[in-house]
This record gives structure tokens, sequence and C-alpha cells, in this order.
């Protein structure tokens, strides 16, 4: 009789973990946890987004002075081969650089 029992509270436990991991599954497939973050505390979502966002823009102009002056350099030496044609326009941009500094 025991051996039973045991038998339909273990099949009962199964279907139970089946329907909690295809919970699992579901919720995770749409996404709760970010419609939480999206519906949570509006002050620490914009102050996220606000440091976020500084900290891009700083990025942005540190990457774009590190790429420029990269780039001026490498027309600086392409100027000193003195390549013709090439090296007019270059020594041309070059300067116009080396004037708004």
């Amino acid at each position: 009789m025991f051996k039973i029992i045991n038998k339909i509270k273990s099949k009962k436990m199964d279907l139970l973990n089946d329907s909690i991991n295809q919970l699992i599954e579901t919720f995770q497939k749409s996404n709760i946890e970010e419609w939480t973050y999206i519906f949570g505390n509006k002050k620490e979502i914009i102050k996220r987004n606000l440091i976020a966002g500084i900290f891009r823009g700083v990025g942005i102009g540190i990457g774009v002075t590190i790429i420029t002056a990269i780039l001026i350099i490498l027309l600086q030496r392409i100027v000193a081969l003195n390549i013709p044609i090439i090296g007019e326009y270059i020594a041309d941009i070059v300067e116009i650089v080396q004037k708004s500094r």
C-alpha cells in the first residue's frame, strides 16, 4: 500500500518539477528580468543611463583624439617620403591641422 502511495507522490513530484522547469523557461524567454528593470525605480534608471552616457562620451572623445593623432603622425611620415602628388595634398592637410591647434 505504501509503495503505491509513494509511486503516486513520486509521479506528482515529477509532474510538479516539469511544470516548474517549463515556467522557468517561459520566464527566461519572455525577458521578465528586463521588464522588471524597465518598470523599476525611475530615479535609478535615470542615474545609470546618465553615468553610462557620460562615460560613453568621454570614451568617444579620447578615442577620436588618439585616432586623429595617429593619422596625423602617419600623414607626416608619408609627406617625409616625398611622393610627388600624394605628398603635396597630405602636406596641405597637415599644415591646416597644425594651424588649427
